[in-house]
């Protein structure tokens, strides 16, 4: 897994939209309003994504460190 630039800009994307998509969706519930379509609940998934595009990256970067270490010992 991996993101589409260095900075994860992609990864906070993905959790910004899913966190604001999983408030708004969830909102009608507390206001007693006509709940959304089904598509307002998949764009939800978006935040679910995003850590499991940023978990990847953390578990790439930990690889890479020790791969470092295990290099600069030899």
């Amino acid at each position: 897994m991996s993101t589409s630039t260095p900075d994860g800009s992609t990864e906070e994307w993905t959790k910004t939209v899913g966190a604001v998509a999983t408030l708004v969706t969830v909102a009608p519930l507390f206001l007693g309003t006509e709940p959304f379509p089904p598509v307002a609940y998949a764009v939800c998934m978006l935040m679910g994504v995003g850590f499991v595009i940023a978990a990847g990256g953390v578990l790439r970067s930990i690889a890479a460190q020790r791969r470092q270490a295990g290099s600069s010992r030899s």
